[in-house]
C-alpha cells in the first residue's frame, strides 16, 4: 500500500514559519517513503477565505521546493458531501441541535454548581444544555438553523463497547507515544465533550470535514502539530462511527516565538512572504525550523 501524507492550510491568511515547518514534514516523509503527498485547502470558513490567500499560499509552497501529486481538494467543493454524512448521523440519533451561544456556554460551565470550567480541544467543554435525554433514531429532517453536536458519550458507546478506543501514533505524541494510544469514555465525556459537527454558518466544522477529507483522499499518514493531538480521540471516533479507515498519525513538535507562544496567523512577522521578501531561500527556512 502507497504511503499518502498531506497538508491542509486554510486560505485565511499568510502561511508563516510553522506551516511550513508542517507541510516540509509531511512532504519529505511522503517522498522518503515513495509515497504520495496530497494538498488540501480548507475554506469551509467562506467568510474568511479569500482567493488571493489560496494564491499565495500555494506560491509559497512551490517556493519551498514542495511539490504534490493529483488535484488540489478544496473543502468548499464538498459541501454535499458533509450534509450527507451529517444527515446519517442524524438519523441514528448520533448527533443533536445546539442553539447556545457561546456566552451560553461560558455561563452555564461557569455555574457554582459545576466547579471550575474544564478545557478540550475546542475551547471550554460544552455542559450538556441541549442534548436529549432519548437521542433514539429520528425521522424528522435536521434543523436547517441550528449548530449540530456529537454526542460523544452515545457514539462511544456505539464503537467502543468494551469502554476503549485506540488510534495508532508513530512516534512522535506529546509524551513521545508510539503504538496504540488508548481513550477512555470518561476521557472523551469530561475531557472533550458534545462538540459541534456543523457551524451555522458554514454548515460543517473542523472535525467532521477532516475526517471525511482524509478518507476521501486515501490518506495513510496524518502529520500534523501536537495541538491536535487531543482532537485525534474526536476524530477516532468520528472514523469508527462512519465505517472509515483508520491512518496512523505523526504529531510533530511546534513551532514557537522567543517567548515560547505557538506561531498563528496572527504572527505576520514570521510570515513567508517577509522572510522571501528579506532575501531568504528555501534552505534558509529549512534551517529556521531545524530541518
Amino acid at each position: 500500500m502507497t504511503l499518502v501524507t498531506r497538508f491542509a492550510p486554510s486560505p485565511t491568511g499568510p502561511l508563516h514559519l510553522g506551516h511550513a515547518f508542517s507541510a516540509m514534514t509531511a512532504h519529505d516523509f511522503a517522498r522518503s517513503q515513495g509515497g504520495a503527498f496530497l494538498l488540501r485547502i480548507e475554506d469551509i470558513d467562506r467568510q474568511r477565505s479569500k482567493p488571493g490567500w489560496e494564491a499565495a499560499l500555494l506560491d509559497d509552497l512551490a517556493w519551498l521546493g514542495l511539490t504534490w501529486d493529483g488535484p488540489v481538494l478544496r473543502q468548499s467543493d464538498r459541501l454535499g458531501a458533509y450534509r450527507d454524512c451529517l444527515q446519517r448521523l442524524w438519523g441514528e440519533g448520533a448527533i443533536y441541535a445546539c442553539n447556545c451561544r457561546r456566552r451560553d456556554v461560558i455561563e452555564a460551565a461557569s455555574a457554582p454548581n459545576e466547579g471550575e470550567p474544564v478545557m478540550g480541544p475546542d475551547g471550554i467543554v460544552y455542559p450538556g444544555t441541549c442534548r436529549p435525554a432519548d437521542p433514539g433514531p429520528r425521522s424528522a429532517p435536521m434543523p436547517p438553523d441550528s449548530a449540530l453536536r456529537l454526542d460523544i458519550g452515545r457514539a462511544f458507546d456505539l464503537v467502543a463497547p468494551d469502554g476503549v478506543l485506540t488510534f495508532t501514533e508513530d512516534g512522535a505524541g506529546p509524551a513521545g507515544e508510539t503504538g496504540a494510544v488508548a481513550t477512555t469514555r470518561g476521557q472523551v465525556v469530561r475531557g472533550i465533550g458534545d462538540v459541534v459537527l456543523a457551524r451555522r454558518e458554514f454548515g460543517t466544522s473542523y472535525h467532521l470535514s477532516v475526517v471525511l477529507d482524509d478518507a476521501a483522499q486515501g490518506v495513510t499518514h496524518v502529520v500534523r502539530g501536537r495541538d491536535l493531538f487531543e482532537a485525534t480521540r474526536i476524530h477516532a471516533i468520528l472514523q469508527r462511527l462512519l465505517g472509515l479507515p483508520r491512518p496512523v498519525y505523526r504529531h510533530h513538535r511546534l513551532i514557537r516565538d522567543e517567548t515560547g507562544r505557538r506561531l498563528a496567523k496572527r504572527d505576520d512577522a514570521r510570515a513567508l512572504s517577509r522572510y522571501r521578501a528579506e532575501g531568504a531561500t528555501p534552505q534558509d527556512i529549512r534551517r529556521m525550523v531545524g530541518l
